[in-house]
């Protein structure tokens, strides 16, 4: 076996444990991605309770929603 050859083994091999190690990073980034996802929607959830808790009883009625169950009704919205 030539130094050529060797060296084309040596580059075509894969380290145990790189696939290992690569779906855990996979797994921890779609993790992340996944809390950031769900902290925009209830960071969304949180604005459009602010702008509704301001309006009246009779405007939040005429919305179909009461204001002794506004905050559930809400955060509920941003549940997937």
């Amino acid at each position: 076996m030539t130094f050529h050859e060797q060296v084309v083994v040596h580059e075509t091999i894969v380290p145990e444990g790189t696939a290992s190690l690569f779906s855990s990073i996979k797994s921890t980034a779609e993790s992340f991605a996944a809390w950031v996802q769900s902290c925009a929607d209830y960071w969304a959830a949180a604005n459009l309770y602010d702008s509704l808790h301001r309006l009246s009883d009779a405007e939040l009625h005429r919305r179909g929603l009461s204001r002794a169950t506004l905050a559930h009704d809400v955060f509920r919205s941003c549940d997937c």
